[in-house]
């Protein structure tokens, strides 16, 4: 297939963030009397947005209402900490470069709040992207598996939909593709295994960003 836009999540795929994330949740639990949750708990329950990752770390039982209190804590603390101990993944900036250079359209899409993934690109790949988005539901744009933000993207960049990659580290990155009518690359450095990212219908697997780039650019 030739691509002309390679369109990237960024938790898990561009960006180590878990441990900024499992920072913020703990410091939120702590905040309201809840047990913490370990690196691999807050692993698990990540890519389906902030409100989803909450639920999943209070308490059983624990009232809507009171997660509405609980995200409305979480969110502000996040974004003040969200790039603590953040960074690319060892070979992202430079297989970045080496698409740019090679003249295709490149874009971060993630669950994250539009304006933190706009700070986050910014900071991490500067020069290196034409356009981040993040969940904008004021503007339309749902959370992932809601095709919304990747549609976006490649609106942005003007590039058809079936003209572009989308590359994603987990079984919300699958889904959301298919419904954006765009082919998946899975890689597996992020926060979902082989074996999960197969039974979500994964045919796209990569081990590492050259082998990403080595299929891309040949």
């Amino acid at each position: 297939m030739n691509y002309q836009a390679v369109l990237l999540d960024m938790d898990g795929t561009v960006l180590d963030t878990l441990r900024d994330l499992n920072a913020a949740v703990n410091q939120t639990m702590a905040h309201f009397g809840y047990p913490g949750q370990s690196l691999d708990d807050t692993r698990r329950f990540v890519g389906n947005g902030s409100r989803r990752l909450l639920e999943l770390s209070v308490p059983a039982g624990t009232s809507a209402e009171r997660i509405d209190e609980v995200l409305a804590w979480y969110l502000p603390y996040y974004n003040a900490h969200a790039n603590d101990s953040t960074g690319p993944y060892d070979g992202i900036t430079e297989l970045l470069a080496a698409l740019r250079g090679a003249g295709l359209r490149l874009a971060i899409v993630s669950n994250k709040p539009d304006r933190t993934v706009k700070e986050l690109a910014d900071i991490h790949f500067p020069g290196l992207l034409e356009t981040a988005v993040g969940e904008d539901e004021a503007h339309g744009v749902r959370r992932k598996p809601w095709p919304d933000t990747l549609l976006a993207a490649a609106q942005r960049l003007g590039v058809k939909e079936e003209h572009c990659l989308y590359v994603g580290d987990s079984e919300v990155d699958v889904m959301t593709a298919k419904r954006a009518h765009m082919d998946c690359a899975s890689v597996l450095w992020g926060f979902r295994s082989r074996e999960e990212l197969l039974a979500a219908g994964a045919n796209l697997l990569f081990e590492t960003p050259a082998e990403l780039q080595s299929f891309l650019l040949g």
